[in-house]
């Protein structure tokens, strides 16, 4: 699969752009891991257009996490074309458009998963911005706007015709958000279309190796990408990558992989923390990461672990969070025998 001159080999596992998520501390992370491309978190394309020290902040990439996508999102021409040629100055590998953020605020304004109902508007806005740069652009969408209105083979065709290089599709609308499941059905159909040449990245209910291997095995698409299941996780992509390295299919058992322990996953999140205070600052660098502790699946071991998650969200320095980590590695190794059965779960 390719994306412009980046070769990304068999089997591709990209890391979703997800706002207060995808900080570079933990796109870092997840590309030493094995993602084959991370995104920043999406921006606002008014915001950048103004110059909002916030949104200008999350244009800060590193060579260390190349290929980078950075994700832009807004509802004007205009703004979106000056806002693209803004990020290109950035020196991203590939500049991507949301059409598929599915929040109120996001798309109940008309940007975002809210272009499904405009695209004619659509098609403008991603004709003007490939045009505008020479970075390659591709396009994140959804299947529609609800269960009615399922339209996305007709503007994936266009979408091409306007220039994209790839084309990322979530396999639900934007009624449904985050709820229900994710049809790939049509995610493969859109793939199977003799006109459309240019990648396909299926995204939506990825949560391990065997899910990761049925996409590409019974969909054919050309990558696939995760959102969610990243949250404190970072190290599936690990997962995956071995999973493909020993098994190439979706049969068989286990990889014969070296797996991380438990303390190892507890160290990466130990890291997460001091990169984004490196990278960031102490208060900001806390603010992404306790959400990433709180959400992750290692801490399930933990009996009423409720109050633990809520400590780490209230934590408010980094030596606070540190206590309660290293907290948890004793209560977790204190119980080994059950807590090993859950790593060796997730």
């Amino acid at each position: 699969m390719r994306i412009g001159n980046i070769e990304f080999g068999e089997h591709p596992v990209f890391l979703a752009p997800m706002e207060d998520v995808t900080d570079i501390g933990f796109r870092l992370l997840c590309k030493r891991y094995g993602a084959a491309m991370v995104y920043t978190e999406f921006v606002s394309a008014e915001a950048l257009v103004r110059s909002v020290k916030s949104t200008v902040s999350k244009l800060t990439i590193s060579n260390e996490e190349r290929p980078v996508g950075i994700q832009i999102y807004g509802r004007e021409v205009a703004s979106m074309v000056e806002a693209a040629r803004i990020v290109e100055a950035a020196g991203p590998d590939v500049i991507d458009i949301n059409f598929g953020c599915p929040v109120k605020k996001v798309a109940g304004k008309g940007a975002g998963a809210g272009m499904l109902q405009n695209i004619p508007l659509m098609l403008d806005i991603t004709r003007e911005v490939v045009k505008a740069v020479k970075t390659p652009v591709t396009v994140k969408t959804r299947l529609g706007w609800n269960s009615d209105n399922i339209i996305i083979a007709d503007p994936a065709e266009q979408l091409q015709d306007c220039g994209i290089q790839a084309l990322t599709i979530h396999g639900r609308t934007r009624a449904q958000m985050y709820t229900g499941e994710a049809d790939w059905t049509m995610i493969g159909k859109i793939k199977q279309n003799p006109r459309i040449t240019i990648p396909i990245i299926g995204n939506g209910d990825i949560t391990s190796a065997e899910d990761t291997a049925r996409s590409f095995n019974d969909y054919g698409v050309d990558a696939v990408m995760i959102g969610r299941a990243t949250f404190g996780r970072p190290w599936i992509f690990k997962e995956i990558t071995d999973y493909f390295a020993v098994r190439g299919t979706a049969s068989g058992a286990q990889p014969e992989a070296v797996q991380l322990s438990l303390n190892d996953k507890i160290d990466i999140l130990e890291e997460q923390l001091r990169i984004n205070i490196e990278r960031i600052d102490e208060y900001r660098g806390i603010l992404h990461t306790r959400r990433h502790l709180a959400a992750s699946p290692i801490f399930k071991g933990i009996p009423d672990f409720r109050q633990t998650r809520i400590a780490m969200l209230r934590a408010a320095t980094a030596d606070e969070l540190m206590s309660i980590l290293e907290d948890c590695r004793e209560r977790l190794n204190s119980g080994r025998g059950f807590a090993d059965r859950q790593a060796g779960a997730i």
